[in-house]
Formats: C-alpha cells, structure tokens, sequence
C-alpha cells in the first residue's frame, strides 16, 4: 500500500485555503437558511472537492458536455452542497442566489444532485453506493468509447482517454451495491477510475464502530485496486498536497482502479459539532456556525460571505477550462484528419443516429413456428450487432439463458485476461452475479455517451435491480433491460424463480417502459422501436424493460403497430367471415396472447364476434392519441378480458367495472410450465369463459 508520493507540483495559496474555507461557511450557512440538510460532509470535504474542480480536473465549465472531460461523481449524494459550492466556485452556472434557495420548490440545488437539472451534476445519487456503480459504468464506458474510435493510440495519448472520479462515504462502502461495483472494476484493471473514500467514521447512529469493523482497504487491495492512505494534517483537517499528490499517483498506475483513503473529521472546524453524528444530517444552530465562521477568520454577522477575491480567484477555473479544451481540440482535430471514416462513425453516434440501413437487418419470423421469445431477442442482437458498433452489453452470468451474447468471440475483458475472447474493447459484458451493480453500471454508461447499452437476467431478480432501475427512469436514460423467464410458465425451477407480481411493479416505476411482446415478431419490432427511442436529450429518453419467455410461443404475422404498444391483432367476425363488431375484447401480453387467441376461436364458434388485442407495452399505448387508443379498444364495447399470468394490478384500468382479469394472485410452484398454465387457470377455456361473464356483467 503507497502512502507517500515524493513529489509534488501543487500550487496552493493563501487564495486557495481561503476559498476552501469559504465553501465551509457556505454549507453551513445553506443548511441553517432552510433549517435542514448536510452540512458536516460539505465542510469537511471541502478541500478534497476544491483540490478536485480546481487543481485536478479536467472540465470546462462553460461546457459541461464537453467529450474530453473528466467526469465526477459524488456517490455520498446527501452532501450535495460538496458538488454545489465548486460547481459555483468555478462557474458552471450556478450563483450564490442558488445556494441560498437549497432544498426549495424550483431551485436548482435540490437535497440531492439530480442530473438533468443542475449543470455539472453527471448522475443522480442519493442511495447510497449507487454512485460508486454509476462511476464503474462510466469507466467501462469510457474503455468501449476509445475502442470504437481510437484503440491503437498508446495509453494517455487518445482524446479519449480521461479519468472518472468518484467521492464515497462509509455508507456508500457499507451498501452491497459497491461491493459489487468495486470487485467488478478490479476485475476490469479500470486503471481510469479514481474512488476517495471520506473515511470520517460517523454514520446517523455515531460512530461507524456501531456497525463496520472490517480493513476496508485490504479489501479493496483484494479486489485488485492501487490503494492509498492519506494522512490528515495535525489540526485533523484534510491536506491537499498530501491528497494532490495521491491522486496523481493515482493516475501513474493505468491497470488498477484506484482507491484513496482521506481520514477526515465530519463538520471540521467547528469548535463543538466536529466529530458528531448530529452534523452529519442537521443545522449546526446558528451560535455554532457563527463559533465556526470565527474559527475560519469570516465574520459570524454575516452570511453566505464570499469575497470578491476569492470568486475571481476560483471563477479562473473557466480560462483554465477553455484552455484545456482548446488543447484538447488540437488532439481531437488531429485525429479527425487521421481517421476520416472513425470521425464519421463518432459524429453518427454523438447525434444518436442510427446506421443506414440498420432496419434492414432485422430478422422476419416465420408464422406458426413456435420460438421463445428471448431465443427471438437473441437473434436480433446478433443481426444488429454487426451493423450497430455502439450497441453492447451482456448478461449477470446468465448470457446462455438470456440470449444476450452479442458476439461469442469478443469479450469485454482487459488485458491479461487468460480467456481466448478476451478484448479490453470487446462487446460482450460479463457482469457476473451482480444484479445490482449491473443495473447500476448501465446507468453509468449510459451517462458517459457514445454507446448503447443492454444487460440481462432472469425477471425475478428485477428485484435485487429495482433501486437503479428507479433511477434510469428518473434521469431518462436509454438503457435496455433484458428480462428473460417471465412467468410461471419457466416451469421446474419453482416459485423462488417465478416472477408474478414482478411485470406489474416494474410497470409502476414512472418513466419505465416495460415490453412484453407475444411472440418473434413482435419482439423484432420491439428491439427497433427501443433503439429509435434512443436520444440524449434530457427528458426525452426512458430506460426499457424487454420481458421475455423461456418457453416457444407462436407466431403471428408482424404488424407495425406493435410499436404503438397495442393493437388489433385479430379482428372481430360474423359468422360469415366478414368483419363485425366486437361483442367482447380480449387483451393478451406475452406468452398469453396465444390464450386469447384460443379463446376468440371457440367465441367465434359459438356466434360472439371478439377481438383480440395485443398489448406489448402499456406505456407505449398509453402515449397514443385518443382517437387511436379508442379504435383498438372500443368505449363502447364493455365487455372486456384482460389475461396474463402474473398480478392483474395493470388492467382494471383497461377492463372496466364489466371487464375480468385472468390473472396469478399467488406464488408459482414446481413442474413443467405447461402443467402450471392449466392448473393455475391459464387456459382459452378459462379466457373464453371470463369473456362470457364479462359480456353478461355488460348486458346488466
């Protein structure tokens, strides 16, 4: 483990110390305006975050976006005024008005970073760990970026190389999420990422001892990061030149993730709050910040003060950014001149274009051959994957089950990997058993642009994904999920395998869409309308569940307007084959649709004129105009069914108080899928008879 680098080029002034201070008072001071908030990891983190955005960082403030930045992740979200007060200390946009409205309606510092909203904040964190995930996603993402564009450049000579920095607290380390993260960048040799670690032993109960007594570093040393300790200064405070110098230590080792470890003291220097549990989560009290602001030489009468001095001096950071991106340009436009086609590739990509031509190559089922669905998503995969670089992604140890293997003889692994596959540029992922960090990586990718991320697993551990699934939804990312074995119909593996209430909460989450098609074709068609939605602009994206059978399904004709989300699929009739009006409606997703269309077969024996309806995915139907929405789902026709094999919470809305739900409201159990489907009622005989009783209910 190092713990002294010898040398060091930091310049650091009277002007530097007395901004870092400035940021301290300032947390204070935001957190006491609005009476609630963090102000103890903001004060003591002050000189780690300013070292950072003012003395480290790669960035330009004047453009947030700019491809050749550094990226920074504050994984401990609930000190946002940590990221707040740089990110208007160097002049991202915001002001001290912006700072004085924390934690209100409007304002553009929320209690926790949120991205999209605040320039300069590059993810959402707030859950503890999800950060550190995010930062091995945008690592990860940054490898596959200069694979695309750049690979034969040496190591720091590309204009896409740079760093992912990321700042964790012992509750970030503590959630499993990182543990995940973390032994997954290990794996990797992310020689690009670069994790501190506020080690200040506080959590919301006191002292971390009530909980935590590992070797943290010894365990990152396990997981295969450079790790390093940096000593505090005597008085307890953080010391930037001892954390200069770690940092560029850091940066030499370019096959391991690094990791830092900074022991600092939470709320420093306040004379009584320092070193306590209540400044981790509440106002200090206005005669400890004015006890604090005396300490730091500022005057406790006033409030939010910043000297003209200092905010000239630390708003520097825009002419150091323009000239670093002005310098990074003459690399860039270098490169352009070299790699004419690789340039066309990267401005394709950058605009969220698609490759001419690429529909083109997405496969056409045959009618009536039975295919599972994912088994369908897999071959879609594969026949994109040659023509759309960006696209890649993998599965949690599950690629032979989920389909998911984009390419069998490109591997996502770094160098000195032993497998054959192994590429440090390859397409496939291997996230291994890490649900969690998996959904939380993609998110980080996702982020970082400049690819298209999917990742795979069984539907029922949605479960241990649900937390970064929430938060692709909440910042609007175009991440795919691909979830395969969607219902009981999985069959002997039992119920602790069996999603059933799993497709009714993922469709829950806000901004989710959840697409469950009924069979090959439908599923080609939902991987083209996924991949069309993609975009980068804030707000207009949303994160994608795929949910797939194990089981073969039958084929039916395409129909484009599988990709409104629903649609008529077989058409009501009179006995004389002409069309009609439908006496009843029945309404199937995935592997059930088949069931509805067993059950217009005997209706329409029996002289009732139904229609079949497919619903692949209700937020995309939902999205449609009125007018359409009525034409596949009459007002006037009451008598509806709903069926599919998981809780019926989605379709009371659809069915009405005359409709029935042919759904599961109780655990699965272990025998062939088909055995389950009969005796759990999943059956035309059962749909055809709910659809009677909705037509009597309707007549009454």
């Amino acid at each position: 483990m190092s713990t002294k680098p010898t040398t060091t080029d930091l310049e650091w002034t009277e002007l530097d110390q007395r901004a870092v201070d400035t940021a301290r008072v300032l947390a204070a001071d935001a957190v006491q305006k609005v009476g609630n908030g963090h102000p103890g990891t903001a004060m003591s983190l002050a000189p780690a975050a300013y070292t950072l955005f003012q003395k480290v960082m790669r960035h330009d403030p004047a453009d947030a976006e700019w491809t050749g930045r550094d990226r920074f992740v504050l994984s401990a979200g609930h000190s946002s005024l940590t990221l707040y007060i740089q990110l208007y200390l160097a002049g991202f946009g915001l002001e001290l008005d912006d700072l004085k409205a924390f934690r209100t309606w409007g304002s553009k510092t929320p209690g926790h970073p949120e991205y999209g909203h605040t320039t300069g904040v590059e993810t959402t964190t707030g859950p503890l760990g999800q950060g550190v995930a995010n930062a091995v996603g945008m690592a990860m993402a940054a490898r596959y970026e200069r694979g695309l564009f750049d690979p034969e450049t040496a190591q720091g000579e590309s204009p896409f190389d740079h760093f992912v920095y990321a700042i964790a607290g012992d509750g970030c380390l503590q959630e499993g999420i990182s543990a995940e993260a973390s032994s997954m960048a290990g794996h990797q040799k992310l020689g690009n990422l670069v994790l501190l670690w506020d080690d200040n032993h506080i959590s919301i109960e006191g002292d971390t001892e009530t909980a935590i007594s590992e070797d943290t570093l010894k365990r990152y040393e396990a997981y295969g990061w450079h790790v390093q300790r940096v000593a505090a200064k005597p008085d307890g405070d953080l010391d930037p030149e001892a954390l200069y110098n770690a940092i560029e230590a850091a940066k030499a080792v370019t096959d391991k993730p690094s990791f830092i470890a900074m022991r600092s003291i939470i709320a420093w220097p306040a004379p009584n709050a320092q070193n306590t549990e209540a400044a981790h989560g509440s106002a200090l009290g206005d005669d400890e910040v004015a006890a604090t602001k005396r300490v730091l030489g500022f005057d406790p009468e006033q409030t939010f003060e910043v000297s003209e001095t200092v905010i000239a001096h630390t708003r520097a950071a825009l002419d150091r950014g323009r000239e670093a991106k002005a310098e990074w340009e003459k690399g860039f436009a270098a490169w352009r001149t070299a790699n004419a086609e690789r340039a066309a590739e990267f401005d394709r990509i950058a605009a969220g274009e698609l490759p001419a031509g690429w529909e083109d190559k997405l496969p056409v089922f045959e009618t009536g051959k039975g295919v599972a669905t994912r088994a369908a998503s897999g071959k879609v995969l594969q026949a994109l994957g040659a023509v759309i670089p960006e696209l890649w992604g993998g599965s949690a140890d599950l690629a032979g089950s989920n389909n998911t293997t984009i390419d069998k003889t490109s591997s996502f692994l770094p160098e000195g990997n032993p497998l054959p596959e192994a590429d440090p540029y390859g397409r496939t992922i291997h996230f291994g058993i890490r649900e969690h960090s998996m959904a939380a990586e993609m998110n980080g990718i996702a982020l970082h642009g400049n690819t298209r991320i999917y990742g795979g697993t069984f539907l029922v551990f949605s479960d241990y994904m649900r937390n970064a699934v929430r938060l692709s939804a909440l910042m609007h990312l175009p991440v795919t999920y691909v979830w395969t074995h969607d219902s009981v119909g999985l069959g002997e593996d039992g119920p602790t395998h069996q999603p059933v209430e799993h497709i009714a909460a993922l469709r829950a989450i806000p901004g989710l869409n959840v697409v469950r098609p009924a069979d090959a074709n439908e599923t080609a068609i939902a991987w083209r309308e996924v991949l069309k939605r993609y975009t980068k602009v804030f707000g207009k994206g949303a994160p994608h569940g795929l949910v797939l059978t194990r089981q073969g399904v039958p084929t039916y004709d395409a129909n484009e307007d599988a990709a409104k989300g629903g649609y008529v699929l077989f058409e009501a009739q009179a006995a004389n084959g002409e069309s009609a009006e439908a006496q009843v409606v029945l309404i199937g997703t995935g592997s059930e649709v088949q069931l509805a269309v067993e059950a217009r077969e005997a209706l329409q024996a029996e002289g009732v004129p139904t229609r079949v309806v497919s619903m692949p995915c209700v937020e995309w139907f939902e999205e449609q105009e009125q007018g359409y929405r009525d034409s596949v789902l009459p007002p006037s026709v009451k008598a509806r069914v709903a069926v599919e094999a998981g809780i019926g919470l989605t379709w009371h809305r659809f069915v009405g108080d005359a409709g029935r739900i042919v759904s599961l409201e109780h655990f699965g159990a272990s025998a062939d899928g088909k055995v389950l489907f009969k005796e759990f009622g999943f059956t035309g005989e059962a749909v055809a008879a709910a659809a009677k009783e909705s037509i009597n209910a309707a007549q009454r």
